[in-house]
């Protein structure tokens, strides 16, 4: 029997035997997924300090890459909640082209990991690291989210980036409350958290933005207290266009990005292979990790060519996917291409989506991210050493950097191993 090439694509096995009835199952995947897609990629987009239509980029264009090229059968790929904050750090300090530099470099790192053969080293990663580090993503998100969820207005030139310094801004605009604004980010939060026990059809994050369209719309008041993504941003339609004439591409950029670049690349790493193995507990089959990160790798960098940002495999979407009956890359390829058509032809109403509603979704996302109950079963077992590891993990995500936060919970971790084996 011939033997696989280790970093062939799940998609020529995955079509082995392919017929209509699996066809008509992908679609319909595709399609749910695309619509779960379509508000969640926007909300990531300004959670990330980029503009909205971003989102949808990167959704489009690293979802059909990673789903055609990929080491799972049902990947679905495009921004998610743990790029956040260092994207936000990155379009801060550096801009859009430090950005693009910082993504085009994370997917070269993301290559050759899977050419050299690391994707298995995920499993050397503690769990306690991957705990702690996700918690406390799950809170600055939720930190950078209450600006919006309350209708608080920033001082002029002021752009809290780290989360101790939007805890202050957000403290400092106590004042311009909108209560409006709370009304609609409640009511929304309320269709996000109850709808789905009563009908589970229509993705609640799409009831919960037309909702909120319709109560600014025709609310008395409500629409000139209560900001929307077009009273913000400016809504593109069509295809991208991006200025790589404006771009610094200098050594001195390149220098500057490059740690944002290993955290990219590791996050985009871990968060792929980790919904990867989901994936594989779901559909019964096994992943091609190493053939995953040369995917994930070449789907950031067609993202930011897109006009996109950082992406990697999403567990939600993915899982969705799943349920709904996908089973191939078609499906995959199937959402990008309708999010397609949404961005040729649709794009221009998602300037009417209200700010509230977008932090309530990114509320839940939050919540969903955060493994709180893995974080309870880590503090049950009682082993002293881990919880030390977690908590330190997850400050250090939150009060700082996420790369900084590994790396002291790795070398506590081996500090710990290396007392434990001479003791």
């Amino acid at each position: 029997m011939k033997k696989e090439f280790y970093l062939q694509p799940k998609i020529f096995s995955a079509l082995k035997g392919y017929d209509g009835g699996q066809f008509v199952k992908d679609l319909v995947a595709g399609l749910i997924v695309a619509i779960i897609a379509l508000p969640l990629s926007i909300a990531l987009a300004l959670a990330s300090g980029v503009e909205p239509a971003c989102g949808i980029y990167t959704a489009i264009a690293a979802g059909f890459v990673v789903a055609l090229l990929g080491g799972s059968r049902v990947q679905i790929a495009g921004p998610t909640a743990a790029f956040a904050t260092t994207v936000a750090g990155v379009v801060a300090l550096h801009g859009m082209d430090g950005l693009f530099l910082a993504t085009v470099m994370a997917g070269i790192l993301l290559i050759l990991m899977g050419v050299c053969k690391l994707g298995g080293l995920i499993r050397y990663i503690p769990k306690t690291i991957t705990v702690g580090f996700t918690g406390g993503i799950a809170v600055t998100i939720l930190l950078g989210q209450v600006k919006d969820f309350f209708g608080l207005t920033y001082a002029d030139g002021l752009k809290p980036v780290e989360t101790l310094e939007k805890i202050e801004a957000n403290l400092a605009s106590l004042g311009s409350f909108s209560w409006q604004a709370l009304v609609v980010g409640v009511v929304c939060l309320a269709i996000l958290i109850l709808y789905p026990r009563v009908e589970k059809r229509i993705p609640p994050s799409l009831i919960a933005v037309v909702v909120g369209a319709l109560m600014v719309a025709f609310l008395p008041g409500f629409q000139e207290s209560v900001y929307t993504i077009g009273d913000l941003y400016v809504i593109p339609s069509g295809i991208p266009k991006v200025d790589f004439g404006g771009m610094d591409f200098s050594l001195e950029k390149v220098v500057a990005v490059l740690p944002n670049a290993v955290t990219i690349a590791l996050l985009a790493g871990v968060e792929s292979l980790l919904s990867c193995v989901v994936a594989d507990g779901m559909v019964k089959d096994t992943h091609n990790p190493n053939g995953e990160l040369v995917a994930q790798g070449l789907g950031n960098i067609a993202s930011v060519f897109f006009g996109g940002i950082p992406a990697t495999g999403a567990i939600a979407r993915t899982a969705a996917n799943v349920k709904n009956g996908g089973r191939t890359p078609v499906a995959g390829m199937v959402h990008s291409a309708v999010l397609l058509l949404v961005l040729l032809f649709l794009m221009p109403y998602a300037a009417l989506i209200p700010m509230p509603a977008i932090a309530a979704i990114l509320f839940v996302v939050a919540y969903n991210m955060s493994e709180w109950r893995e974080f309870v079963e880590i503090c049950k077992e009682k082993d002293w050493k881990n919880t030390v590891i977690l908590f330190v993990t997850f400050a250090f995500t939150v009060i700082f950097d996420l790369v900084v936060a590994i790396v002291v919970g790795l070398v506590i971790a081996l500090v710990f191993r290396k007392i434990r084996k001479n003791g």
